[in-house]
């Protein structure tokens, strides 16, 4: 049976179990590497699968993982039942932290993997170890950043420390948590791709800032009264925009999450509404 392409690349499949929330990052020398590498599920785990990539061991390793096998036990067994275990690169990490990854003898050099708490990283076809070594070490030395910033910061570290040999081409982001994506009636918090880019990590950074933007909210003790002069501002900015309300414009602009009412404005809408009537 003829291989599927390589998926020469380097992840981490990691955890925030403070925050609850499971994730991977991904970045490779191959077409919309997101579509096939990254898995995960909240308090469940989440699974890197990549070399000549066995997408089966995402879903298959999740329901292992649901059953209560560990992320060591998920490897062993997904592997073990592979006749082409040899070529297959795997990262585990479980539901309770526990990490485990699988490089098979024959992924092409260099290869290899790193493991820690709430963490799995592991690469092929790298310029060297030091790209591996760079995600993990940058993961366990920026603990106060959230999952996301944390596993972006990983892939620009490990890019830096030469990255997969062969080039950049895509990446991707994916993070789950319970009930913690949009309008809290979805898990999936984060999953953007870049999917063929000259610099993905960098455009990956670049829509990362855009989804903050549309999708976090500042904290409300930080938004301004919409009282007198900004009242006014505000008012004549809506008015020249088009517009007889905030709802109304931030609807357009795709900010509504950041709008509730009209007695406060979240600077990050006030921002965007000075630069759209500047």
């Amino acid at each position: 049976m003829a291989r599927s392409p390589i998926v020469a690349t380097y992840s981490i499949a990691a955890c925030d179990l403070e925050a609850q929330q499971w994730g991977v990052a991904v970045q490779s020398k191959f077409l919309s590497v997101g579509s096939v590498v990254p898995w995960a599920e909240p308090e469940v785990g989440a699974i890197a699968t990549q070399a000549y990539a066995n997408p089966r061991y995402g879903p298959n390793g999740l329901a292992l993982l649901r059953d209560g096998l560990s992320a060591a036990e998920v490897v062993e067994h997904l592997t073990d039942a592979d006749e082409e275990r040899d070529v297959r690169q795997l990262g585990v990490v479980d539901g309770e932290g526990r990490s485990a990854s699988w490089t098979g003898s024959q992924c092409n050099e260099w290869a290899g993997h790193l493991n820690g708490p709430c963490y799995a990283a592991q690469g092929n076809i790298l310029v060297g170890a030091k790209t591996v070594a760079a995600l993990a070490e940058t993961f366990e030395g920026n603990a106060q950043l959230p999952l996301a910033q944390r596993l972006l910061e990983c892939l620009a570290a490990a890019q830096a420390a030469g990255g997969d040999r062969r080039g950049q081409q895509s990446a991707s982001l994916l993070i789950v948590e319970r009930d913690g994506g949009y309008a809290s009636l979805s898990d999936i918090v984060i999953d953007l791709r870049v999917e063929d880019h000259a610099r993905p990590i960098e455009e990956l950074r670049r829509i990362y800032g855009l989804h903050r933007l549309l999708f976090e909210v500042t904290p409300r003790q930080e938004w301004l009264p919409l009282e007198g002069e900004l009242r006014t501002e505000v008012d004549e900015r809506l008015a020249k925009a088009g517009h007889d309300s905030l709802a109304s414009w931030a609807g357009v602009e795709n900010l509504e999450e950041r709008v509730d009412g009209e007695d406060a404005i979240d600077p990050v809408v006030l921002d965007a509404l000075r630069e759209a009537t500047a």
